[in-house]
C-alpha cells in the first residue's frame, strides 16, 4: 500500500478520534468570551478536521495523478 494513502488515512482519523474522546472536552470552563469550552474545543476542531481532510484529498489526488502518469 502507498505511503501516502496510509498518511491520509491517519490524517482522516485524527478528527474522529479528537471527537470520540468526550470526557476530555466535555466541561464548562474555561470559557472565552462568555462561550464554555466544549462549544470552543468543537469549533477549533471543526477548522482542523477541515485542513486535515484537505490536506488527505491532496495526497489521494496525488497518488491518482502518480498513476495515471505510470
Amino acid at each position: 500500500m502507498n505511503g501516502k494513502l496510509v498518511g491520509a488515512g491517519i490524517l482522516l482519523v485524527i478528527p474522529l478520534i479528537a471527537m470520540i474522546a468526550l470526557p476530555t472536552y466535555n466541561r464548562t470552563t474555561p470559557e472565552l468570551l462568555g462561550i464554555t469550552f466544549y462549544y470552543w474545543y468543537q469549533t477549533i476542531w471543526l477548522v482542523i478536521g477541515a485542513v486535515l481532510y484537505i490536506a488527505a484529498a491532496k495526497m489521494i489526488s496525488s497518488v491518482y495523478k502518480e498513476g495515471e502518469a505510470a
